[in-house]
């Protein structure tokens, strides 16, 4: 491998910081680009005075959001009084392919140890849980998976909902995303899941920090010359309503993580409700918590909805 010279470039977040910094690489070919995952900071580091110092020779430091709890002495924002150069970039989260997608367990707990794991790893279906908790078969809750109950549940302003906090989240930091949202958009479905988008938004948000940065990207598509990182993740289907109402392609399988290499697991519709509804069964009744789902069984109307389904 040719030894690269150019300038040194930081790209520090979750999963999707894997991806920019890998079209980095391939759109900036002498430089030096490394990834700091944020869940590892405190093992490499110790401490944010201790982060920072690493920092302060890099040309370039690009930067999710991160709060308090993943490094001793504070979140992003007091990371980067301590390193100027830091520039935020947003974190794509758009749940209108995706708007059943919940997280069950200690979510505010910011780690993946305290989040329930499902047949296809953390996300999981509101639809299902609450179809669990409130006493459903596995044949009860699949009569829930119909455009009648989306509309009922609000998925269908999930579009306008997501937009508006994607877009806000990035014109606070600085990275207005109006133009790319709608370039994304007409590409069809740009997300895997609610949290993790496709190569192609991943090489934008490279090719917009590479520019900004006064840097001279390579002029090219990431996504003709690399392969999708989170490929590896979990994948979520749009569900046949769903894709209907923005004309993309229905997907019909649940896809989980590959295992040393080997094909990924893929379940259907039935498949996945029942081995959700097995997993939920071995849980703790109190760690099976997910915001919407409290807060639809706390509304008569919604929770009417599972009720007769399942004939009570």
């Amino acid at each position: 491998m040719t030894e690269r010279h150019g300038p040194r470039i930081v790209v520090i977040g979750n999963c999707q910081a894997v991806g920019t910094a890998q079209a980095l690489r391939l759109l900036l070919p002498d430089a030096r680009v490394e990834t700091q995952p944020i869940a590892y900071l405190k093992r490499r580091f110790r401490d944010l005075g201790g982060f920072a110092r690493h920092l302060r020779d890099a040309d370039h430091v690009f930067s999710h959001f991160f709060p308090d709890g993943f490094l001793p002495g504070g979140n992003v924002l007091a990371l980067q009084k301590q390193v100027p150069h830091l520039r935020l970039f947003p974190t794509i989260v758009f749940p209108a392919f995706h708007p059943d997608v919940v997280y069950v367990g200690d979510v505010a707990g910011l780690r993946l140890s305290k989040l329930v794991q499902g047949p296809v790893g953390p996300s999981h279906s509101a639809i299902a849980l609450c179809a669990f908790l409130e006493g459903l078969s596995v044949e009860a809750a699949l009569g829930l998976y119909s455009g009648a109950v989306f509309e009922r549940l609000g998925y269908d302003r999930a579009w306008d909902e997501g937009a508006a906090y994607l877009l806000k989240s990035a014109r606070d930091m600085q990275f207005g995303l109006e133009p790319e949202l709608a370039r994304w958009s007409r590409r069809g479905c740009f997300m895997h899941d609610a949290n993790h988008p496709k190569l192609p938004v991943l090489g934008d948000i490279a090719r917009r920090l590479a520019v900004e940065a006064a840097l001279r990207p390579l002029d090219l598509r990431v996504e003709d010359y690399l392969p999708d990182a989170l490929v590896d993740e979990s994948m979520w289907p749009v569900y046949p309503e769903i894709a209907e109402r923005y004309g993309v392609p229905a997907e019909f399988l649940f896809r989980a993580r590959p295992v040393r290499g080997g094909p990924p697991r893929l379940l259907d519709l039935p498949a996945f409700i029942a081995e959700s509804f097995a997993v939920y069964a071995r849980v703790p009744r109190e760690r099976l918590t997910a915001a919407r789902v409290t807060a639809w069984r706390s509304d008569p109307e919604i929770r009417a909805l599972f009720t007769s389904a399942g004939g009570a």
